[in-house]
C-alpha cells in the first residue's frame, strides 16, 4: 500500500494545481502531480529531520481544524469515509499525514520569519519600475433586466418576450428611476432581487453582445434592447470608473506584501538548499 503521507500529498496537490480530485486527473495532470509530490516528499523528509521540526509543538486543535476542513468537502460522513477507503487511508493514517504536513508548514513559517524586512526604498523602487502593473481598466456600475426567450413557455415566445421588454424600456425612458423596481418585477435574471444590480463590472465579463452595448453607455443612460442566446436584455449604466493608474499610496501595501512574499520564499529556498549539504 502507498505511504499515507504520499497519498495525502497527492490528493492535496491535485486540488491545488488542478482543482480536481485525484481520480479525475488526466494522464498528463497525474504525471505532473506525481513528479511534484515526489519532489515534495524528498524535501519534507529533510525538513522533518531538522531540530526546527523537532521543536514544533503542534496543538491537537490545529490537526482537528485541518481534518474538519477536509471533511467539509464531502456531503456526509459516509461519503467522506468511502473516499478515504477508496484511496487507501483510514482516519488514523490521515491524521498522521495531516500532522506531518502541519509541522512542515510551521517550520517553513519560522524560516520565512527570519527573512530580511523589505525597506520603504525597496517598495518605492518596485513602484517606479513596474507602474504599468498597477493600471486598472475601466469599470462600470450596471443594472440589468432580462426577459428570456422560450417558445415552450407562455409569455416567453420570441415575439411576446420582445414586446414585453420593449414595453418595459418605454416605461423606463419616461421614468428612469424605476429601473430597480422594474427589474424586481419583470427580470428573469437572479440579480432581480437586488433591483438588477450587477455591481462594478470590468470589460469582458458579460455576454459579448451585452458587454459591447454596456461599455458604450454614458452615465445614467439606458441601452436599446439587446438580444443574446439567453434572451432580451436592458442595461442601465449607473456610474463609470475610467481606466486609471493606482497611486503609490494605493499600491504601497500590495507591493510590500508581494516583496515580503518574494523575500520569504528566497529565505526558505536557501534554507532548504543548505539541508542537502
Amino acid at each position: 500500500m502507498p505511504e499515507a503521507g504520499g497519498i495525502y500529498r497527492s490528493i492535496k496537490l491535485a486540488a491545488q494545481l488542478f482543482g480536481k480530485p485525484l481520480e479525475a486527473l488526466a494522464p498528463e495532470e497525474l504525471h505532473r502531480v506525481t513528479c511534484v509530490a515526489t519532489r515534495q516528499q524528498e524535501i519534507e523528509v529533510l525538513i522533518l529531520e531538522t531540530p526546527e521540526a523537532a521543536s514544533v509543538m503542534l496543538p491537537a486543535a490545529s490537526i482537528d481544524a485541518s481534518l474538519m476542513e477536509i471533511r467539509r468537502r464531502y456531503a456526509d460522513d459516509d461519503e467522506y469515509h468511502a473516499e478515504l477507503e477508496r484511496v487507501g487511508l483510514d482516519a488514523a493514517a490521515l491524521r498522521q499525514a495531516v500532522a506531518r504536513d502541519l509541522v512542515v508548514e510551521a517550520v517553513l513559517e519560522r524560516v520565512a520569519a527570519a527573512a530580511a524586512p523589505v525597506s520603504d526604498t525597496d517598495v518605492e523602487i518596485f513602484w517606479y519600475m513596474n507602474q504599468q502593473r498597477f493600471r486598472h481598466g475601466e469599470t462600470r456600475v450596471l443594472r440589468h433586466l432580462l426577459v428570456t426567450i422560450n417558445e415552450n413557455l407562455a409569455g416567453n415566445e420570441r415575439q411576446t418576450a420582445r414586446a414585453r421588454i420593449e414595453a418595459i424600456r418605454a416605461r423606463l425612458l419616461r421614468e428612469p428611476q424605476r429601473f430597480a423596481e422594474q427589474a424586481l418585477k419583470h427580470s428573469e435574471c437572479p440579480t432581480a432581487v437586488h433591483g438588477g444590480l450587477l455591481g462594478r463590472v470590468p470589460r469582458g465579463q458579460l455576454y459579448p453582445q451585452v458587454d459591447a452595448a454596456a461599455f458604450t453607455l454614458a452615465e445614467g443612460m439606458l441601452s436599446e434592447v439587446i438580444e443574446s442566446e439567453l434572451g432580451y436584455h436592458l442595461i442601465r449604466c449607473e456610474a463609470i470608473q475610467h481606466e486609471r493608474l493606482l497611486s503609490f499610496a494605493e499600491a504601497r501595501q500590495t507591493i510590500r506584501e508581494h516583496l515580503d512574499g518574494q523575500q520569504q520564499a528566497l529565505c526558505q529556498k536557501a534554507w532548504i538548499k543548505a539541508l542537502h549539504r
